[in-house]
């Protein structure tokens, strides 16, 4: 009895789970099948595993609870330390409260399953865009007061004078406008040397004022790189 109390214990934490998962609205999260009637089903089986686990009586619960004891003792003092999780859990709180309290280990462990179950294999622009650098404008700015900001950054991170990239920029927005349609911009410039190439992406919720560009643009992809990274 105590042994079906703990697998019905384990089936009441799989239907939770999904519960959990489903409102967390994670976008990492992409199971390869959902559960129809959701969430009534899932209620409905912890109610009815949790009928069934107080039918069993109290010495089973009793044993029951001592291994549940031991379990926890075990992870809080030995399997805790050694692994870094985050709970699903949290992102539900956040939805809730509208708080920012969670990081992105949970985002990155789904991204990594999903990688697993449909066999991606990343090739070099997939690692390019981990490794990017993001930048997020909650005012509205304009293209010049934009490209010193983004020539920083990425001189920081190619060991190049901003000031060559600005003027790059400018030269490259005074041949054509980069906005390729409305809200969405690739500056894109080529720089001396070899072996380089990097990517900053840029999100704007006020707008970036682009020359020659019919309204704001929110999402910009900066594309910089050598001649022979093309």
């Amino acid at each position: 009895e105590a042994a079906s109390t703990m697998l019905l214990l384990l089936y009441i934490s799989a239907n939770l789970s999904v519960i959990v998962m489903r409102e967390s609205k994670l976008q990492n999260y992409q199971p390869s099948f959902r559960s129809p009637l959701y969430p009534y089903i899932q209620i409905i089986a912890i109610l009815g595993y949790g009928f069934l686990i107080y039918d069993m009586g109290k010495d089973t619960l009793l044993i029951t609870a001592i291994f549940l004891g031991f379990a926890l003792l075990w992870y809080l003092f030995y399997a805790r330390p050694k692994i870094s999780r985050e709970s699903a859990l949290m992102y539900v709180v956040e939805r809730i409260t509208d708080r920012q309290i969670v990081t992105d280990t949970l985002k990155q462990e789904l991204r990594e399953i999903v990688k697993e179950r449909e066999e991606i294999i990343e090739d070099e622009f997939d690692h390019l865009i981990k490794d990017s650098l993001i930048l997020d404008f909650d005012k509205k700015i304009h293209f010049d007061e934009f490209i010193k900001i983004a020539s920083q950054k990425l001189s920081e991170r190619l060991d190049v004078e901003s000031k060559k990239f600005i003027k790059l920029f400018i030269e490259r927005e005074k041949q054509s406008c980069t906005a390729l349609r409305p809200g969405l911009a690739i500056p894109h410039i080529i720089i001396k040397g070899e072996k380089k190439f990097d990517i900053l992406l840029v999100r704007a919720n006020k707008g970036i004022i682009f020359p020659d560009a019919p309204e704001p643009v929110h999402i910009v992809f900066v594309l910089i790189g050598t001649q022979d990274m093309r």
